[in-house]
């Protein structure tokens, strides 16, 4: 159940960033402009935070395989409704559509934690959040090079019959959860507010990863750029092996599991933010050497992935020990949070390597987890707080 829950979360969330490495031929091939462009990865991510914040808490209201099948049945006609499109309005719609139909994936993790013995929480939440990761890591270079091979439509239509198969095998093999909720969506929906004024290990754990996950979205925002650039000159195909690579840094979801249903959730998150630090500091002493530089840099993004793959999964496990009845609401609230730090990491990532070259970017790129480390010093030095972490 376990490699199910896994597979599927990680084919889900892949639906998000298929397109990242797409842009150009969809917008020429809709007619969006140059300047229109970036609606094609910002509308679906934008549709994700929506369906984080009012369809990821019906997790705590509806019965968790119809919500999640229903989901996936939209992310199905979505994703066909891309593969066909030819105008820029019918695919950007779709894009949205493809983010909120995606956060099925979101409605998973907790269901895990449902399904797990409590001395086991973490471990069974880090092999399921291993496989987003992958999913994140390899729908990038899988669409480069399906797209390389036959075109865009392609891999929208293949995500769709992915779709449809993991909602039908969900639907055969998952078991039935309700929710004892007992109250109404407009209710459910306003406690959100009230479960983030309430609950510090929420907003906590969402300040770690927001600086984390800013830092990996900028990360992967620049370095593809590099990469084709003057010092590498990596072709499409070059950039995917190196995306491929990176992916290794998942590994680190289990451990961290593991070391958190061992109550070493402080060590762990100070060592995972720290992973974070390195990932950039580690590329700003590359030699001139391309070959040692490129080598370096396949090892800073290995480090920066394994930090980030262990802080999610230790942010999910403390706010996964805060009751059953509130979990898919936190865990909604939780990643709509982390994903606004990502939206900024992407946005001055681009910017600031514009602007300023790629130096600056890996020093912006530090910033954030180092900004979050000081704010764990502050949180680990209070005995009260430290017992929640």
């Amino acid at each position: 159940m376990v490699l199910l829950l896994a597979t599927a979360a990680g084919l889900i969330v892949a639906n998000l960033y298929y397109a990242q490495t797409l842009v150009g031929p969809i917008a020429a091939a809709t007619g969006l402009s140059a300047d229109a462009a970036g609606l094609v990865v910002t509308l679906t991510q934008i549709g994700y935070t929506l369906g984080l914040l009012f369809i990821v808490p019906l997790g705590d209201l509806l019965e968790n395989r119809r919500l999640i099948v229903t989901a996936l049945a939209a992310t199905t006609l979505a994703l066909l409704a891309a593969a066909f499109a030819t105008t820029a309005w019918v695919f950007l719609a779709a894009a949205l559509a493809i983010g909120l139909g995606s956060v099925a994936a979101q409605v998973l993790v907790p269901f895990a934690a449902h399904l797990s013995h409590e001395t086991k929480r973490g471990h069974t939440v880090g092999k399921v959040v291993s496989g987003v990761l992958l999913g994140i890591m390899l729908a990038r270079p899988a669409a480069s090079l399906i797209a390389d091979r036959t075109n865009w439509h392609t891999v929208f239509a293949g995500a769709a019959v992915i779709m449809a198969v993991v909602a039908l095998v969900l639907r055969l093999k998952l078991p039935v959860r309700q929710p004892q909720a007992g109250t109404s969506y407009p209710k459910l929906i306003g406690s959100l507010w009230t479960l983030f004024k309430t609950t510090p290990v929420l907003r906590r754990r969402a300040a770690y990863h927001a600086g984390l996950f800013g830092s990996f979205s900028l990360f992967w925002t620049v370095v593809p750029q590099v990469l084709a650039g003057p010092l590498f000159h990596l072709s499409q195909t070059g950039i995917a092996i190196f995306a491929l690579v990176g992916m290794a840094g998942a590994v680190a979801s289990p451990v961290a599991g593991r070391l958190a249903d061992a109550g070493h959730s402080t060590a762990a998150t100070a060592a995972a933010l720290g992973l974070g630090i390195i990932g950039f500091a580690l590329p700003l002493l590359a030699p001139g050497s391309r070959n040692v530089a490129l080598a370096i840099l396949v090892v800073a993004s290995i480090v920066l992935d394994m930090g980030v793959a262990a802080n999610l999964v230790l942010g999910q496990r403390a706010i996964f020990t805060l009751g059953e009845h509130v979990r898919s609401r936190l865990n909604g609230l939780y990643f709509a949070m982390f994903f606004a730090g990502g939206a900024i990491g992407s946005a001055l990532g681009g910017w600031v390597y514009a602007r300023h070259g790629w130096h600056a970017a890996l020093m912006a790129g530090m910033a954030m987890p180092a900004a979050a480390l000081l704010y764990w010093i502050g949180e680990a030095t209070e005995a009260p707080q430290r017992k929640t972490i």
